[in-house]
């Protein structure tokens, strides 16, 4: 029997087969959760559908967090073909590429605009309409990144945006935790995904991961799938509120200077 036998979780975030979230969702499903999915716009749905129906998830949603109304609908077509879930993905992050490039001071307001809606109160969004259906508890479970606490390069607003996800990780644990719902993140090291590619000098950076890091090696969908299952199963179930470094140890070190 599965950690997570006869629980339900939703995924928002997938974008394709190399997506972070579907790491996680295949972790999850490999220990007996029942799935369902959202993605963000209408062209992604010809590659999360056949993921999805891979899993035999019952609800496959488009749902675009930055409108309300759209996250409304989505939620009564969860509470519809569920009635109530127990573990809510969130892995969803933007910025405008042109506020990635260059310095982070000549940040448009525009863009600020867009990376800390899209990507940090998107989160607080899910979890008011999760809340009244995780009516035994659960686990939200966000993705997050080392650019949120140091600097890194062609990260930007995007980092000032993971360090607000991270605050409202904290936040939201406190609101949440009397009704038994637990709101952890995940920090991962560079892993190729589609967000992944839009971040100039990525290979270089994934590469430079390998060489200093004390596990020297790359992170894996698997290895980040595998903490997902831990922080959303009941073995997790005094954990909330933490930021959970998924990075062969990278975080722990200070100069760095390559070994070969």
């Amino acid at each position: 029997m599965g950690l997570l036998e006869g629980k339900t979780a939703l995924i928002f975030g997938v974008a394709n087969e190399h997506s972070i979230a579907w790491g996680i969702a295949q972790a999850l499903a490999a220990e007996g959760a029942e799935l369902g999915f959202s993605y963000g716009i209408p062209a992604l749905e010809k590659r999360v559908r056949p993921l999805a129906e891979g899993v035999n998830a019952r609800l496959i949603e488009e749902c675009n967090v930055n409108d309300d109304d759209a996250v409304d609908r989505t939620f009564e077509k969860v509470k519809e073909t569920y009635g109530s879930f127990d573990i809510l993905v969130h892995s969803i992050a933007y910025a405008d590429r042109a506020d990635l490039d260059g310095r982070f001071v000549e940040t448009s307001r525009s863009g600020f605009h867009t990376a800390l809606e899209t990507s940090a109160y998107s989160l607080v969004a899910l979890a008011q309409r999760a809340e009244p259906l995780m009516r035994e508890g659960g686990s939200i479970l966000t993705m997050t990144y080392y650019g949120s606490v140091a600097v890194m390069p062609h990260y930007n607003v995007m980092g000032v945006a993971k360090a607000a996800l991270e605050a409202g990780v904290r936040y939201l644990a406190s609101d949440l935790g009397p009704q038994g719902i637990r709101v952890n993140a995940i920090s991962a090291g560079p892993i190729k995904t589609l967000a992944a590619s839009g971040i100039a000098g990525f290979r270089k950076m994934l590469n430079y991961h390998e060489k200093v890091a004390p596990m020297r090696r790359s992170i894996t969908q698997d290895d980040v799938g595998k903490t997902a299952v831990w922080l959303c199963s009941d073995w997790a179930g005094a954990v909330t509120g933490e930021i959970v470094y998924v990075d062969g140890g990278w975080n722990i070190m200070g100069t760095i200077i390559p070994t070969c």
